[in-house]
């Protein structure tokens, strides 16, 4: 079976950091897709990058090969991805990460361009956050295995859902996690 595995949260959450931790440790990741990284490949163009993106996307699939995707979960292109993959019997993995608020994202960002990285205007951040909890509950049906990680003192996981609903894991549950279980109660 093929497996498309999702990285989503936040800008600045993390995502291409566990990206790395996961590849290290696993070989079912396949082809890892990050737009960010293509857009900085083709000059910063956002169009190009993100048309270079869907294109690896619909190969990837038309191959029927293993592949990750790195995404922020807004729009909806991801869903679209989901259910083009579920459809091809792909098993749909997504580990989602999360941080405390969008003032650390801004502050991660803000870390992530003085070295280099590319910026993500803070509105687009501010909104993606408000945002974050209705664009994660439009894909959690169409997931096979879902883990939650924290990324506020390195990753560590904190949760899974199961069968509709949340399960948390250990001690210390993240005030983001306690307010997702409450909006996915509702």
């Amino acid at each position: 079976m093929n497996i498309y595995t999702i990285i989503g949260g936040v800008n600045g959450s993390g995502k291409s950091s566990l990206s790395g931790v996961l590849s290290a440790v696993s070989s079912e990741l396949g082809i890892i897709i990050d737009t960010d990284k293509i857009t900085a490949e083709t000059g910063g163009d956002h169009i190009r990058g993100g048309k270079a993106a869907k294109a690896l996307i619909d190969d990837c699939l038309n191959k029927r090969i293993n592949f990750t995707q790195e995404t922020t979960l807004s729009g909806v292109r991801t869903l679209k991805t989901i259910q083009r993959a579920r459809n091809l019997n792909y098993f749909i993995r997504l580990y989602y990460v999360g941080i405390s608020s969008s003032e650390e994202s801004i502050k991660r960002i803000k870390n992530r361009v003085e070295k280099g990285g590319h910026d993500i205007p803070s509105a687009d951040v501010e909104r993606r956050y408000l945002n974050r909890f209705d664009d994660l509950a439009k894909i959690l049906p169409y997931c096979n295995e879902v883990r939650f990680f924290d990324n506020e003192n390195g990753f560590s996981e904190k949760a899974e859902y199961r069968n509709g609903q949340l399960i948390t894991k250990g001690q210390n549950i993240p005030k983001w996690l306690t307010d997702l279980k409450e909006y996915l109660e509702r």
